[in-house]
């Protein structure tokens, strides 16, 4: 099982426990009915007094407010829950789709580059013997026993030795750089499930406590909250296919730029790793983006502070950007 795969089925035991732990909703229902029941006669009374008070005629329609809370309350899971879910999935599959398109792209053009970075290297006969095992030996054997031939095989094999352990450094850190980016990606949706659970578990309590007057935002500020920790996944998986289509771009100038004779590819993956450090970064400015697309607050000390981390990361993520931008243009420019 290869780490994607396995950090694919970490993602689905998430989804899998939000699902099983919606169910405990219902455990709340009760305290929560009782609640809003409370809240409900302190509602209905107050209004009622004040209306006989200035001998004015009680107004009806408001006093609706409590009950139709009260039916949410009842069926929070199936009414509330599945309403909100059922409008946000499309949004959430639709991102999705996008990205899973972006990185079928990336895997073909990558293999076709590396096919064609593999040519490159074996068409020039100064730097076959690097890649080719075949040309290699076949050079060695041409050489005689001279000093002269003696320096130039001690020549080859430091050559070929340096050139594996640089694709050796660059491949250690690709894959240590992709595996800080599936966990950082895991990170993101563990805090985003664990969110979501408790808004839905306690989300009745919310409901209960917007019927006394005084609370009447908390009901808001719930809805608000569910929706914007509920768009952290389709926010992450648009950046990812924005990552993955500038990847594309590069890959497809390299391509082209490979069909020269004289080009010489760029075996470090350094634009790979550039764009790996930026996308690292950027998945703490999610939260960030997310509140720009609905805005809530009273998320307490803890929202407050993954706030802070997404504003610290979205600077870092600026800089990180700054840097890599004269390299990212010579690449999509062809140098």
């Amino acid at each position: 099982m290869t780490g994607e795969e396995t950090f694919g089925n970490l993602h689905e035991v998430l989804r899998n426990l939000y699902d099983e732990m919606i169910p405990l909703c219902s455990d709340i229902t009760g305290v929560a009915t009782g609640v809003a029941a409370l809240g409900a006669l302190f509602y209905v009374a107050s209004r009622v007094w004040q209306a006989l008070s200035r001998a004015e005629p009680i107004d009806i329609y408001p006093l609706f407010r409590p009950f139709c809370l009260g039916v949410c309350i009842m069926f929070f899971p199936t009414f509330v829950l599945g309403t909100i879910n059922g409008i946000m999935s499309p949004v959430v599959t639709g991102c999705h789709s996008i990205m899973e398109g972006q990185t079928l792209n990336i895997r073909e053009y990558s293999e076709k580059r590396q096919k064609l970075e593999y040519e490159a290297m074996t068409r020039n006969p100064e730097t076959a013997y690097l890649v080719d095992n075949e040309e290699y030996e076949r050079q060695i054997e041409d050489l005689g026993w001279s000093p002269s031939d003696l320096k130039a095989m001690a020549g080859m094999a430091a050559e070929r030795l340096k050139y594996q352990a640089r694709q050796s450094v660059s491949n250690f850190f690709r894959c240590f750089l992709e595996l800080l980016f599936q966990s950082v990606s895991l990170i993101l949706d563990t805090l985003r499930t664990f969110f979501l659970i408790v808004l839905s578990i306690l989300g009745p309590l919310s409901f209960a406590i917007s019927v006394y007057d005084g609370f009447h935002n908390t009901m808001i500020q719930w809805i608000c909250q569910y929706i914007s920790i509920y768009l952290w996944l389709p926010i992450s998986d648009l950046f990812s296919s924005v990552l993955a289509r500038i990847q594309v771009l590069m890959i497809e100038k390299d391509i082209a730029a490979l069909s020269d004779p004289a080009y010489v590819p760029d075996v470090n993956n350094s634009a790979y790793i550039i764009f790996m450090l930026i996308a690292i970064v950027g998945y703490f400015t999610i939260p960030t983006v997310s509140m720009w697309v609905i805005q809530a607050s009273g998320a307490g000390n803890y929202g407050k502070q993954v706030n802070s981390w997404s504003l610290k990361g979205g600077r870092a993520a600026a800089a990180v950007t700054g840097a890599a931008v004269g390299h990212v243009a010579g690449k999509l420019r062809g140098r």
